[in-house]
């Protein structure tokens, strides 16, 4: 297991400042996510903390260890890539042991490692075939357990299930989370899909242009979003913004509401208490209806019901903000607290 610490980290391309200056400390034996949109630096700051990029300035720890150059091979991390990267003429046996193979191990004990990492990944019954014979799901886990028998301090995984289809990403980031608790190892996962970022993390790290906008566990980062931009990206549906008269009336530049906070009622022969609107677009989910409201001065709104309620396109309802649950920014995206 290892702490990492980034300190005063920061990443230059010629003139473009991709990384300005970041400082983070990820615990020993924690499940850390790096999130945000594209181009956000967040495999950047991965490849800095692997070893695959040199940094600019600051220093990165290991368990306290100053490995800022030290060679990727020796900073005692292990890598998953997107792309599984195998080699189509080995089998799974083979792959799995490659790297152990060529650091010398003796043959027992590469036979030993690979069978157990196949075992803890359900690869057993798969060992002797070629990647063209397995799942895609079947060969992530083997680019898995080829990082897995060297026994790491800590894996680094980027974005490894975008090549999957989305029920199967489903059951893979499930395994993923299972296997950081149960080998009691720290693991740093980068996507740029904030489901899998709320879904598996003890912490996420919200990255913007380089920048950490928030730190913290991902119901934090739900309940009590830093400024504008984590409460816009963590979510979905995504926040409600309004600004205007309406948030001026709150002592905020701008107001955000979450689609389940807000109540629905039909208008019947008038308009009721709250927003009143005429519905857009009515998407039925079974377990879930999410209700795009055109709401005059606050704009189109998004309200997320629990079952269904049989409201349709051009209905009229009033939406009724949960008071508890309004969230204030300022003129800079800050959040104001109470």
């Amino acid at each position: 297991m290892g702490s990492i610490t980034l300190d005063g980290v920061r990443k230059t391309f010629g003139s473009v400042n991709v990384i300005p200056n970041v400082n983070l400390e990820i615990d020993d034996g924690s499940f850390v996510v790096f999130v945000g949109p594209s181009g956000c630096g967040k495999s950047t700051l991965l490849r800095l903390i692997a070893g695959l990029e040199d940094i600019s300035d600051g220093r990165i720890l290991i368990d306290g260890r100053d490995v800022t150059n030290v060679p990727p091979a020796k900073r005692g991390l292990s890598m998953v890539f997107q792309s599984y990267a195998l080699y189509p003429h080995m089998s799974v046996r083979g792959n799995i042991g490659f790297g152990l193979k060529m650091a010398g191990l003796p043959k027992a004990e590469i036979d030993r490692k690979v069978e157990g990492a196949a075992s803890i990944l359900n690869l057993t019954p798969y060992l002797d075939r070629k990647p063209r014979e397995l799942s895609g799901g079947q060969r992530q886990r083997v680019a898995i357990g080829r990082a897995i028998v060297r026994e790491p301090e800590g894996f680094l995984f980027d974005e490894p299930l975008s090549n999957l289809d989305a029920a199967l990403r489903v059951n893979m980031r499930l395994e993923i989370a299972k296997l950081q608790k149960d080998l009691a190892t720290t693991a740093v996962y980068v996507t740029h899909d904030q489901v899998e970022a709320m879904t598996m993390a003890d912490k996420i790290v919200v990255l913007n242009a380089g920048n950490v906008e928030q730190y913290g566990t991902p119901l934090e980062l739900y309940e009590r979003p830093a400024n504008l931009f984590v409460a816009g990206f963590i979510g979905s549906p995504r926040m409600n913004f309004i600004g205007g008269r309406i948030a001026s009336a709150h002592g905020a530049a701008t107001i955000g509401i979450r689609p389940e906070h807000l109540r629905v009622a039909r208008e019947e022969g008038g308009q009721g208490e709250g927003w009143s609107g005429v519905i857009s677009v009515a998407e039925h989910l079974g377990s879930d209806t999410f209700l795009y409201v055109d709401a005059g001065e606050a704009g189109t709104l998004t309200a997320r019901v629990i079952g269904e309620l049989g409201l349709n396109e051009g209905g009229r309802v009033t939406l009724k903000p949960d008071p508890a649950h309004i969230h204030r920014f300022d003129q800079t995206g800050k959040a104001i607290r109470p």
